[in-house]
């Protein structure tokens, strides 16, 4: 089992390890978006009804993934009246019906999910869940480039080559034209399409055409590797007399909590004076990895508190593991989801940071993840939560304490140019910089009216 906490529009959430104060049960295998990956066992689910008949009747048929859903929503769904649905009838008629097909019993598991009026708890095929547990880890097996399509060429060039990738190894530079894939020629081929050639298993060779200005095609032989993703991104700016320490963290990975410790010392270490925590289009992720950045940030206080369908809360606190005590501010916005509201709103509740941007967007719920027994995966949410000062964000979001939205020409001007990403060009990141500034002049001058031993 597992916990999520990611906006619903996001098709690939990301998790953490975490275990939630549930009764003593067990279940199939599967991880908790906004926080954490269980081991569990299927065989146990399935109470009385789930007889030798039963499970004779429906092995290797369709039925067995349909019911497998099933039990695991009457187990553990947060809600139990399931949205006034009668969930006992819900799995007479899934089980009535003749499925000649997978993806028949797919689609009539997905209308019976839809009832529940919950877009988080939701069935993955094999492909789908595959996609998850690949993002999950923060990790993929491939070359380790960032591909970008050109709307008007057709034309797949590369964005960038991931750090200490091979491709990266290699020397392929953003801005490479991607010309043939194992032969393939790339013209005309999505995205997804070429993404699909290049993946592969671990330790297996891959061959690259591509097309620099300055040297024309050229072969590249590469060997796919397990690559872990960054989630964060970090770097020293000079802002007046302040040194910034900007990290933008884009996602509550199984790798983030590491990166994260990584670059609060390395920044602390060139001298930053403040930091800007930069949270914007965070989408969520792993619980277990929001709480563990938390206390990155905080000695002390609550950090969030779950509450399942029996009403039974736990509450995560800080423990006094504080990297950095120096000012900082956190920039969100309404993409900003989940375990990055959880942070969010612990640092805002105990005052440790000033929030600036957008109101976020809203989502107060925790889901755990489930792979089922055809490789296929299942999304259930089993807990509500609420911030330190016991506030229910969903559906309103963490309100900044310094709101300042962009205009639709400020926004599309970030999102066709990055490069003006935290620069004088960015209305938020710049109110950011001007409440560090003015946190630390009243520092400043705390600090200097207090006499001196020496002046007493």
């Amino acid at each position: 089992m597992g916990i999520i906490t990611q906006q619903s529009y996001n098709i690939n959430p990301v998790l953490a390890k975490h275990s939630m104060n549930q009764s003593p049960r067990k279940f199939t295998k599967g991880v908790l978006f906004s926080g954490a990956i269980v081991a569990t066992a299927a065989l146990h689910l399935f109470g009385p009804m789930w007889c030798h008949a039963v499970h004779a009747a429906l092995k290797d048929s369709p039925k067995a993934v349909v019911d497998e859903a099933w039990q695991i929503v009457n187990h553990e769904y947060v809600d139990g009246s399931f949205n006034h649905v009668d969930w006992q009838v819900v799995r007479q008629q899934l089980l009535s019906k003749n499925y000649t097909s997978k993806e028949q019993a797919y689609t009539a598991l997905r209308a019976a999910l839809k009832q529940l009026g919950d877009p988080y708890t939701r069935f993955m095929d094999p492909k789908q869940y595959q996609a998850l547990t690949n993002q999950t880890s923060g990790e993929l097996s491939g070359v380790g480039i960032r591909l970008e399509l050109d709307e008007k060429t057709k034309n797949i060039s590369i964005v960038e080559p991931i750090e200490n990738s091979p491709a990266f190894k290699a020397g392929i530079k953003p801005g490479d034209w991607l010309v043939a894939i194992d032969g393939k020629p790339t013209k005309g081929m999505t995205l997804e399409q070429a993404s699909a050639l290049i993946r592969g298993e671990v330790g297996t060779p891959v061959s690259l055409k591509l097309s620099r200005k300055e040297k024309g095609e050229f072969d590249v032989q590469l060997t796919r590797a397990q690559i872990e993703l960054a989630s964060v991104r970090y770097s020293l700016k000079q802002e007046g007399k302040l040194k910034i320490g900007y990290i933008r963290f884009s996602e509550f990975s199984s790798h983030a909590a590491t990166q994260m410790n990584r670059a609060i010392k390395d920044l602390t270490n060139q001298q930053a004076n403040a930091f800007v925590l930069d949270m914007r289009e965070n989408p969520g992720g792993l619980l277990h990895a929001s709480i563990e950045i938390a206390r990155m940030w905080m000695d002390n206080g609550a950090i969030v508190r779950t509450v399942d369908r029996l009403g039974d809360s736990e509450e995560f606190k800080a423990n006094h593991t504080a990297i950095s005590k120096l000012p900082l501010a956190v920039l969100v916005d309404g993409n900003s989801a989940s375990a990055s509201e959880i942070l969010t709103g612990a640092l805002k509740d105990n005052r440790r940071a000033t929030v600036v941007g957008s109101q976020t967007f809203g989502k107060a719920l925790v889901q755990s993840v489930h792979s089922l027994s055809d490789g296929s995966g299942l999304a259930v949410t089993i807990a509500h939560y609420f911030t330190p000062n016991g506030t229910d964000i969903g559906h309103k979001g963490v309100t900044p304490d310094v709101k300042i939205d962009l205009t639709e020409d400020q926004q599309k001007q970030l999102l066709s140019n990055p490069a003006l990403v935290a620069t004088q060009n960015d209305p938020q990141y710049e109110r950011a910089i001007a409440v560090l500034e003015k946190t630390n002049l009243a520092q400043a001058n705390s600090n200097q009216s207090v006499p001196s031993l020496s002046s007493r």
